[in-house]
């Protein structure tokens, strides 16, 4: 396949899913990945894609790639996906957490009449669900605009107030080396606060987010009980997770 062909489908895919790692690429290519990155170079270049660690994302996502309605909008499918798989986990009567994560965000479609009660500090969340079936008890503290979500030192406080069955939270990176790791140090320490007052944490992790590493390493696998993400996972890193002792479910 030559630069053309590459240069066609790559544009394409990145459109489409809105972001894409390297080793994605290279098996839809059917080449490697250092080529893949050469490619990128000269895309990002020609202003046809951005590139990030990793891989590359739409422009029009890069331009503000924190705010949380392009974050919910990647990878759509794949979050659906793993929500649908969250929900049968949750009984009624159950106390949830959910975390601000736009993967978590998601499972609100499949929550909608069920009568559990949902703590969270996500404003997108509890506007989601404020007409639904669902209790809302909305964390409070100082609100961060970009992440439309409740943060800081009173949200802690508020959280280790209550004790949940179940905590749905997200998550930038993960890998067997390192463990869970965050993009802040806002949303790391509202996970820690979260799993501390938790029976069960799930953790719902699309599979382009499995084995990277990001900004800040805080907690290690065992932080959470089960692993929720998609179909597109590799086998072979599906493989190494449960060998590792890691319950997967996809």
């Amino acid at each position: 396949m030559n630069f053309q062909q590459r240069k066609r489908l790559i544009v394409q895919t990145v459109e489409e899913r809105g972001s894409v790692d390297v080793r994605d690429l290279a098996d839809l290519l059917q080449t490697s990945e250092m080529t893949v990155r050469r490619d990128l170079v000269q895309l990002a270049a020609a202003g046809l894609l951005y590139r990030t660690r990793g891989g590359a994302m739409k422009v029009s996502l890069a331009t503000d790639s924190h705010r949380f309605a392009n974050k919910t909008a990647v990878n759509s499918e794949r979050k659906d996906y793993i929500c649908q798989l969250a929900a049968q986990e949750i009984q009624e009567g159950d106390i949830i957490f959910m975390d601000c994560g736009s993967t978590v965000f998601r499972l609100c479609q499949f929550i909608r009449n069920k009568r559990i009660t949902v703590v969270t500090n996500s404003l997108p969340v509890v506007a989601e669900l404020l007409s639904s079936d669902v209790s809302i008890n909305l964390v409070g503290g100082e609100i961060d605009k970009e992440r439309q979500a409740v943060h800081g030192l009173i949200a802690e406080e508020h959280i280790g107030r209550y004790r949940a069955d179940r905590a749905f939270i997200g998550i930038d990176g993960i890998s067997l080396q390192n463990g869970l790791s965050a993009n802040s140090e806002k949303e790391a320490s509202i996970t820690m606060a979260v799993a501390r007052q938790t029976e069960k944490v799930y953790l719902l992790c699309d599979s382009s987010k499995l084995e990277t590493d990001k900004y800040l390493s805080f907690a290690p696998l065992s932080l959470f009980d089960v692993l929720i993400t998609d179909t597109e996972a590799n086998p072979d890193i599906v493989a190494a997770y449960r060998q590792a002792g890691v319950t997967l479910v996809n």
